[in-house]
């Protein structure tokens, strides 16, 4: 599990000042969240807090995906308990605040288990901030709100005020998830799958762009099952699919490169895999995952494909596209594994020989299917296994690493590099990459000559601007 720390921006003219420290955990989604509960609370004038000590309101964005999510959360709650009670012994008041997915999980044992909580919110409910605060600022009112009110949500966010500070960002476009895998418990604490319309996230991604953003990720729990409202005058349309709505973004001024994140296999189709070659601003980069290689498995799993299925994609994929990076990700252990189930997953790994895979011990969740199933995995058995995964994964992903030397690769420079005069940015297969060069070029996309690789990162060597055309 990540964890970044997130301050809002005030711009009020209110005199009286108050500071918002949020602290943001697990995925991508959760971090474009905290920035959008940055944006509602600004106007309340909210300023920055770097850190917890002598907030005003803390926000704890939690993610439940990942082992011992909540305990995590109880653990920071602990934390933030004596800065509670000393801010009250001054004279001042602290708010603390539970959102995110393990809000939406347990938001009563939350309560029950942490009265130092004011206020519990679910990833729905968002836009509903400031009055909630209002109403625990008043010592009335609902101080837990895990209800699903997608619309509503979306509705109300449909107008971003974030500033960007840097060159890449992203963006929401589907929430939720119908699949109902047996391990996952995303389909309790983010609901059904819901779309936003096209017009509300090209109106965000073209004031992202008019801010200096040149590379957007459009972020969903399957966001392939995108089925946005089309834009006004286009009703007959019917909802578009995401492939449509790349097409759409990729005409926007200023914006060079668009991905998207994450993928179920159930979910592609014919006109998403074309849009990887007709769709330049596309990057030839996937992230699909599988889970595992056994189709056994992958029936207990509830995944609704097959590893052939999956197989097949990536070779459409590839015909489609002939240097997609393709990455992934695999569990390890699921209840009822065996040896041959477990080499089934290594087979396919090496038949598809990934860029990059995220690999995982499968571990429960409470309310989830798979944490009742018999046949659970020793732990000593699952550690060995994700170990031997994981070489096999590491090796593929040095070995496509290498194979980048002495090509030459556009790159997005978005900030300075760890040394004197470096620069850094992102290749289109998301590689990160150092190399001397101006700063003057942060921001821009210049041409380089890869000279070296290791497991995570690439040094290159700017080309000269009269060669870039050769």
């Amino acid at each position: 599990m990540t964890e970044t720390a997130n301050a809002a921006t005030a711009t009020s003219g209110d005199k009286t000042r108050k500071r918002l420290f949020i602290k943001t955990y697990g995925c991508q989604m959760n971090v474009y969240d905290s920035e959008r509960m940055r944006d509602l609370l600004t106007p309340l004038g909210y300023e920055p807090a770097e850190a917890p000590e002598g907030a005003d309101l803390v926000i704890l964005n939690t993610c439940h995906i990942r082992e011992k999510a909540a305990e995590k959360v109880y653990s920071e709650l602990g934390r933030l308990r004596p800065l509670k009670e000393e801010k009250a012994a001054a004279g001042g008041a602290m708010t603390i605040a539970v959102a995110g997915c393990v809000a939406q999980a347990e938001g009563a044992e939350i309560r029950a288990r942490a009265p130092v909580v004011d206020l519990v919110v679910g990833p729905q409910a968002y836009h509903k901030l400031p009055e909630f605060i209002a109403n625990v600022h008043r010592g009335r009112g609902e101080a837990l709100q895990t209800e699903f009110e997608v619309e509503d949500k979306f509705d109300a966010l449909a107008a971003p005020a974030r500033q960007i500070e840097g060159y890449s960002a992203f963006v929401t476009v589907q929430e939720g998830c119908d699949k109902f895998c047996t391990f996952c418990v995303v389909p309790y604490t983010r609901g059904a799958e819901w779309s936003r319309a096209v017009d509300q996230v090209t109106a965000e991604v073209r004031a992202l762009a008019a801010q200096g953003v040149r590379e957007v990720t459009l972020l969903g729990q399957n966001v392939n099952a995108y089925h946005g409202a089309p834009p006004a005058g286009r009703e007959a349309d019917g909802p578009w699919g995401l492939a449509r709505l790349v097409r759409h973004l990729a005409r926007i001024d200023g914006l060079e490169r668009i991905r998207f994140t994450t993928s179920h296999p159930g979910d592609m189709d014919d006109d998403l895999i074309a849009a990887f070659a007709d769709t330049p601003a596309l990057m030839p980069y996937f992230h699909l995952p599988v889970q595992s290689g056994s189709d056994r498995i992958l029936k207990a799993m509830n995944r609704r494909h097959t590893a052939a299925d999956y197989l097949a994609i990536i070779e459409r994929l590839r015909a489609a596209r002939p240097d997609i990076a393709i990455s992934g990700d695999m569990i390890v252990g699921f209840p009822g594994e065996t040896e041959a189930d477990f080499e089934a997953t290594m087979e396919l790994a090496r038949a598809v020989n990934y860029a990059a895979c995220f690999s995982f011990k499968y571990s429960r969740r409470p309310g989830t299917p798979g944490a009742a199933m018999a046949g659970q995995v020793d732990e000593a058995v699952k550690h060995e296994r994700l170990l031997r995964l994981q070489a096999l994964l590491g090796a593929q992903q040095e070995a496509f690493n290498a194979s980048m030397t002495g090509r030459r690769l556009p790159v997005l420079f978005e900030r300075a590099g760890r040394n004197h005069g470096q620069i850094a940015g992102r290749s289109p297969y998301l590689q990160a990459v150092h190399c001397d060069g101006p700063d003057r070029l942060i921001g821009q996309i210049a041409q380089v000559e890869i000279t070296g690789a290791s497991r995570n990162a690439l040094s290159a060597r700017l080309v000269p601007e009269e060669t870039r055309a050769a």
